[in-house]
């Protein structure tokens, strides 16, 4: 397992890294984002530790950069920050966790490898959902049986859906999850493109995808 842990702070750093190499974690320090820049570059990781203030800039526009291109590598986010507004936009823009500091070492352990575990168990199982199995593998669905035919942006959004049933997801958050996929400059209001072509693939079954006006958009089975 190997983790990319972008920390401006020399001594937290190391003893973060040292911690995670004694548990058997390959761990690379960068202390900015133009450090992590060059590491993602040339090397590919299980995870990324990212704090938000960094000497160069935010930790949020690195995250912002990976789910943009499709990059879906596991991250948590480290801050400093209390309000719950800068943790929500973090989780929004496709952050997978975050730890306040000052923070239990064991903690971030423990919570890297289920973050990892996690993404391995989405890569390789279906995920199912009353009649709706999705293979993240080949994404790809079947409905009832029947294998449903969708293009690659929607595969992506149903991606998302099934990865967090029933749970409102913003259309910020699968915005940065289609971006990867588009070829020009789209406003937020294309989700609602994607959205309605779902739920026509959707049509006469038991699975449906909901509004929650000014918030955002899930998916359930009905019965």
């Amino acid at each position: 397992m190997r983790v990319l842990l972008v920390e401006d702070a020399e001594d937290l750093a190391q003893a973060v890294s040292t911690r995670l190499a004694r548990s058997g974690m390959a761990c690379d320090t960068a202390p900015s984002l133009g450090a992590a820049r060059d590491y993602l570059a040339v090397q590919s990781y299980d995870a990324l530790v990212l704090d938000i203030n960094l000497p160069d800039g935010s930790g949020k526009d690195l995250l912002r950069d990976l789910r943009r291109r499709g990059d879906r590598t596991p991250v948590m986010m480290l801050t400093a920050l209390l309000a719950v507004d800068d943790r929500v936009s973090a989780l929004d823009m496709g952050a997978d966790d975050y730890l306040v500091k000052p923070f239990d070492q064991r903690e971030l352990e423990a919570r890297l490898r289920a973050l990892v575990r996690r993404e391995a168990e989405h890569k390789t199982d279906s995920l199912i959902l009353g009649p709706l199995e999705f293979m993240p593998a080949e994404m790809s669905a079947r409905l009832d049986g029947e294998r449903l035919h969708l293009t690659r942006r929607e595969a992506a959004l149903l991606a998302l859906f099934m990865r967090n049933p029933r749970q409102v997801l913003s259309k910020e958050r699968l915005y940065d999850g289609l971006f990867a996929f588009n070829d020009a400059n789209v406003g937020l209001n294309a989700i609602e493109l994607y959205i309605a072509r779902l739920r026509k693939k959707f049509a006469g079954s038991r699975i449906s995808i909901g509004t929650q006006r000014g918030v955002g958009y899930w998916i359930d089975s009905n019965g």
